[in-house]
């Protein structure tokens, strides 16, 4: 798919003032950051620029301020970043204006500066062509290697891309790459599996996969809406009922598109929603009217491995119970286990993403051999409802 963008490999950065807008959007504590990993996603299109001589000028964003706020600054982050990258990061306290062109003005051949928090301008999420202008005139080319911010047409993602020579950076370029073999260009047959608390917040992404995959498992929170809505009693559990009619609607779509759906035939029931709560697994026909479904069921597994076992490409959101409480998890470690021995089998391509995934699969112990794993929320999302992204859709080669 990246042969459909401009990438590193299209220019010579040597001597060049590249400006890159990275995702620094990383968790702290206390002023620390807590967790590298988009710090590490990051890293090699940084050494790669600086490698080549380039002169690296770090954009991003950090929280959300409401103007300039010490606490959300970037200047801790830029620090952890250079311990990742174990390269200096020189730091300019804005990202416009004098601070910012002095800083760059010193950079030698190699060196790599983050500019502030761009948020700490209302203009950046305006993508005000004033400040666009101002960012512009920093740089010489525009690299964008944030896919995680690639669904906002805000100044530094999609703006200056229309200002400057623009190219996809290798975390953008692999994220590019591993989503067009997931969804775009697939090898067949593809299954999803979408999981998660709620059917109102993956309607469309529902709609759009029962167009696209051939089998699509539902489990978490929201297979009980759709249970509810085939007439099955479902006790306590947490469930739309209001959105029964939407649910038959996506059955019936699925239907007429020959996508098999794979909803639970068995759940673990528990009387509380509480970690370690005694529970037992139940037969959907008979879920006792005072409990509630808080994981899929051993013969649901076994039906979630055989879907898996049938498919040569894996898409995975969400997971399938309540797997932030022992033992619900099970459901989701078992099927995360089992794409992934497949998937190092060379039997499968496994492409999973959004928040609460990538932390199931991290406890699972397998994120690493899943083929790819996007650390990407809402821009993941969004790609899987089939929405074009500003941030993308600025680069491709027209």
């Amino acid at each position: 798919m990246s042969k459909n963008f401009r990438t590193l490999d299209d220019v010579d950065v040597k001597g060049k003032r590249v400006l890159l807008r990275v995702d620094l959007n990383v968790p702290t504590e206390n002023g620390r950051v807590t967790d590298t990993t988009r710090l590490e996603r990051v890293g090699p299109t940084i050494i790669e620029l600086a490698g080549k001589g380039a002169k690296v000028i770090l954009l991003a964003h950090f929280g959300r301020p409401k103007g300039r706020d010490p606490k959300e600054s970037l200047k801790p982050v830029a620090a952890a970043l250079s311990q990742v990258i174990k390269k200096p990061v020189n730091f300019a306290d804005d990202c416009i204006g004098v601070a910012a062109q002095n800083a760059i003005a010193a950079l030698k051949d190699g060196d790599i500066l983050c500019l502030e928090n761009t948020r700490f301008h209302k203009e950046e999420e305006k993508n005000d062509p004033a400040f666009v202008a101002e960012l512009a005139k920093l740089g010489d080319i525009w690299v964008n290697d944030a896919f995680s911010a690639a669904h906002r047409a805000h100044a530094s993602t999609e703006g200056l891309g229309h200002k400057l020579p623009a190219y996809a950076g290798r975390t953008m370029q692999a994220e590019l790459d591993a989503l067009s073999k997931a969804l775009e260009a697939p090898t067949k047959p593809v299954i999803a599996i979408v999981g998660g608390a709620k059917v109102s917040t993956k309607i469309d992404l529902l709609e759009n996969l029962v167009a696209k995959v051939d089998g699509l498992v539902i489990g978490g929170g929201m297979a009980n809406t759709f249970l509810h809505a085939q007439g099955v009693h479902i006790g306590k559990s947490l469930a739309e009922k209001d959105l029964a009619a939407t649910a038959l609607r996506i059955l019936e779509k699925a239907d007429n598109a020959n996508c098999a759906i794979i909803l639970p035939v068995d759940a673990v029931v528990a009387g509380q929603f509480a970690a370690n709560a005694p529970s037992h697994a139940y037969g959907l026909d008979a879920i006792p009217p005072d409990g509630m479904i808080l994981d899929v069921g051993p013969q649901s597994v076994s039906r979630i491995h055989a879907a898996i076992d049938d498919a040569a490409t894996l898409v995975w959101n969400g997971p399938l119970g309540a797997f932030e409480m022992t033992p619900f998890d099970r459901g989701t470690v078992i099927a995360a286990k089992h794409a992934a021995e497949r998937t190092k089998a060379k039997k499968l391509i496994s492409v999973a993403g959004g928040g609460d995934t990538v932390a199931a699969l991290n406890q699972a112990g397998v994120a690493h051999d899943f083929s790819y794993v996007s650390t990407a929320g809402g821009a993941f999302l969004e790609w899987m409802e089939g929405k074009p992204l500003p941030g993308v859709e600025v680069l491709k080669i027209r």
